[in-house]
């Protein structure tokens, strides 16, 4: 059958319908995960590049072994563990707990000690989730999300051939949420990077995220650069937002209010939005409870990115805030989000 719009037109439709294609054939039914495979060949071989010095390459045998050990654990067991290490954690890190309470006043939560201990709770959570989000197979991470919400947003944008932003807060299983989403599309996914300052543990942590149609972007402009090439091409890309950029590594940043109180925000989120083609999205990876799994939970930005920084700022900001109040106990308050960064302008006057 022939194309009235010409050829271009014809083959920019053949290209939708196939993306759409594979997009559907990818998506499977909510299931729950069978527990038998994560303990015979529910891991995925474990092929980083070798550490060149011997004590870094021992630490990095090390890291590897505890985390392959922890990934075969079934998601409760390791929730019951955050559970008593995050309890612990109240009583031995009393930065972690001040820090916690003191974010929790601004956002006008619950500050008690109960709040708080939830808090550290759920973000020992998220730390040992991390070596089941690095070495499970995708489809046994997928089958972790017992629930999907707003997934037909991803889909209208496939089918429109829009490269896809999608920005997520510190709130829940943002990594597996991640892995899930990057399994279900049809295209690779790119999510920035800042490695960590113990270099062992980031090959441990690249070689677990840059597998299947996962990649890597590091944070400086050969990284931002990487990321706008995937937009133009049609492709995913992950955001946290909530990250205080640092000048001093090239990082921008704006001050915008968060909470009500001025917070060094980057800009990078507004400036892919504006790479012609590209929806924004925010998503989420609700941690259920009971070790039950997730849910992703996936909903158009609200309001509008439209290149001013300092509007861009706020904007996704007052976005991340709705989320936070979604999920307060989920969101990672233990991070000093108010932090004065080197390089840095001063910060404006609360009063204005």
């Amino acid at each position: 059958m022939g194309c009235a719009g010409g050829v271009a037109q014809c083959d920019q439709s053949n290209r939708n319908e196939q993306r759409i294609g594979r997009l559907k054939t990818q998506k499977p039914p909510n299931r729950p995960a069978p527990p038998a495979a994560f303990f015979s060949d529910g891991l995925l071989p474990y092929n980083p590049r070798p550490t060149p010095h011997p004590a870094a390459l021992t630490m990095q045998s090390l890291i590897f072994l505890l985390c392959r050990l922890l990934a075969l654990l079934p998601l409760k067991c390791l929730h019951a563990l955050a559970y008593f290490w995050g309890g612990l954690a109240f009583y031995l890190r009393r930065e972690d707990r001040e820090t916690i309470r003191a974010n929790l006043r601004t956002a006008n939560l619950a500050a008690d000690n109960a709040a708080v201990k939830a808090v550290l709770r759920e973000t020992a959570k998220s730390g040992l989730e991390l070596p089941v989000a690095f070495f499970r197979r995708p489809e046994a991470i997928e089958a972790l999300f017992q629930e999907t919400h707003g997934w037909q947003h991803i889909e209208d944008a496939v089918a429109a051939g829009e490269g896809l932003l999608l920005i997520t807060p510190h709130i829940g299983s943002y990594d597996l949420a991640g892995r899930c989403i990057s399994q279900r599309l049809p295209f690779p996914l790119t999510a920035m990077y800042k490695p960590p300052k113990i270099k062992a543990f980031d090959a441990v942590m690249q070689a677990g995220r840059v597998r299947g149609k996962g990649r890597t972007a590091p944070t400086s402009v050969q990284g931002v650069k990487q990321l706008i090439k995937a937009l133009r091409s049609g492709e995913a890309v992950i955001l946290l937002p909530d990250h205080v950029p640092s000048p001093e590594e090239g990082g921008d940043g704006v001050w915008a209010e968060f909470f009500g109180r001025y917070a060094y925000t980057m800009t990078l989120a507004g400036k892919l939005a504006q790479v012609k083609g590209v929806k924004t999205l925010f998503f989420c990876g609700e941690r259920l409870a009971g070790g039950a799994g997730f849910a992703l939970h996936i909903e158009p930005m609200r309001g509008t990115l439209n290149g001013d920084k300092a509007h861009d700022a706020r904007v996704v900001n007052e976005n991340v805030e709705y989320w936070v109040r979604r999920f307060p106990q989920q969101y990672l308050f233990a991070y000093n989000r108010y932090k004065q960064p080197a390089g840095a302008p001063e910060r404006p006057s609360e009063n204005g």
